[in-house]
């Protein structure tokens, strides 16, 4: 089923390009609205392990859900991995 999650750290294609083609091989398409704030993150989840991997692959990149819970030393190295996702989605666009 499509579900969507709101995303934070998300500032532009290049951040939108790392995200899609870091999740297609499991996901399929992937969609990311950066006409939001936060940006919304949208893809074909089919139970609760892909979602599971979903957040912890967001995570990776630098790109937390909306709500998580995270303390001021994970904050700061999440944005710090988003930035250098956002520099490789940039090179790496089509």
């Amino acid at each position: 089923m499509q579900k969507s999650f709101k995303a934070l750290n998300i500032k532009c294609d290049g951040c939108a390009n790392t995200i899609k083609e870091s999740l297609k091989s499991e996901f399929g398409e992937v969609d990311v609205d950066l006409s939001q704030e936060p940006r919304v993150v949208t893809l074909e989840i089919k139970d609760e392990e892909a979602e599971q991997n979903f957040l912890k692959k967001m995570r990776s990149l630098g790109y937390p859900l909306e709500g998580e819970e995270l303390g001021t030393f994970t904050k700061g190295t999440l944005k710090a991995k988003s930035f250098v996702s956002c520099a490789i989605g940039k090179i790496n666009k089509k």
